[in-house]
């Protein structure tokens, strides 16, 4: 059942996508984003597709399509380890392959998506053309640490898991999630801890910078990498998450976007690392409520959807 509604999920979303390429050429469509192979979005820890309403890219994958760009939002589990997270999306863009009628997909992962995308362009660098990382911790976050700091087996990390847990579930309820895994939030803990993070570039290291603020390798295996993030966890008064991504910038020593430092968001070519936006900014969360002295999150999706076209993705 849940893999049918995935298969119909994501036959709507070529639907979605046919309807507004039309629409578009009705309205001039410039072209600006239409890119040669489909635009995969993948979300983060407690991420989800849509959920009461709200689109976890808030305004993204519409304001893509506007202007030629084919989108695809996918749906993994909300807390399990990256391994597993990067199977059930490379499950989904096998189908998005032969649905789109295109070989290959540009991914494009926010937070835990990206280590998620980045398992996928390892295990099947032919399907994917480039993957992109918007605010991902590829070195480690320093709030997952802290938390690792709770002793294994004590009564303190259980209470958090089962809290964690529990707001996993509640998402993956009302989402709709098609991922039949259980919540596991020591999983997503382990792979987002600056030790997990390094035993997962040992073995999929393709685009990890070598050093430890600098690039990584532009293209491994016909896949171009890329990453952009944000420094500044204090971004909107009205914002309420600006609250807890502000206490989160404590455990930091260095810039960051209240979960993610600088450095650790590196990956490929570094398109900019210093955004004046917060973890949830990156895409355009709250409801769009972001900093109105930055470029529109959304107006940089725009801009990397056509460095990709130009690039011949």
């Amino acid at each position: 059942m849940n893999k049918n509604k995935t298969v119909f999920a994501l036959c709507l979303g070529t639907f979605v996508a046919i309807s507004s390429q039309a629409q578009a050429g009705l309205f001039s469509s410039s072209g600006y984003t239409q890119t040669r192979y489909p635009i995969v979005l993948a979300h983060g820890m407690l991420g989800f597709d849509s959920m009461l309403g709200i689109d976890y890219w808030y305004g993204i994958p519409q304001a893509l399509r506007r202007d030629g760009a084919q989108v695809y939002i996918t749906e993994v589990s909300q807390l399990n380890t990256s391994e597993l997270r990067g199977e059930e999306l490379l499950q989904q863009v096998e189908e998005i392959v032969a649905i789109s009628g295109k070989p290959k997909v540009n991914l494009v992962g926010h937070s835990h998506g990206g280590p998620t995308v980045r398992y996928v362009a390892a295990v099947r660098p032919d399907l994917v053309a480039s993957v992109t990382s918007v605010g991902a911790p590829h070195k480690g976050s320093d709030v997952a640490d802290l938390l690792r700091k709770l002793p294994e087996g004590s009564g303190g990390e259980a209470i958090l898991a089962g809290l964690t847990n529990g707001m996993g579930a509640l998402i993956h309820f009302l989402s709709g999630s098609p991922s039949t895994e259980p919540q596991n939030s020591l999983g997503s803990l382990e792979s987002l801890n600056s030790e997990g993070a390094a035993r997962f570039n040992a073995k999929y290291p393709q685009g990890v910078p070598t050093s430890a603020c600098g690039e990584g390798a532009y293209k491994v295996n016909g896949v171009r990498y890329y990453s952009w993030s944000g420094t500044s966890p204090l971004t909107n008064p009205l914002d309420v998450s600006d609250a807890m991504l502000g206490a989160g910038s404590l455990a930091f020593d260095e810039a960051n976007d209240g979960l993610v430092g600088r450095c650790s968001s590196h990956l490929g070519m570094v398109i900019r690392d210093n955004y004046r936006m917060n973890h949830l900014d990156e895409v355009n969360q709250v409801l769009g409520l972001t900093s109105l002295f930055e470029t529109d999150p959304v107006t940089i999706y725009r801009q990397h959807a056509n460095r990709l076209k130009n690039a011949g993705l």
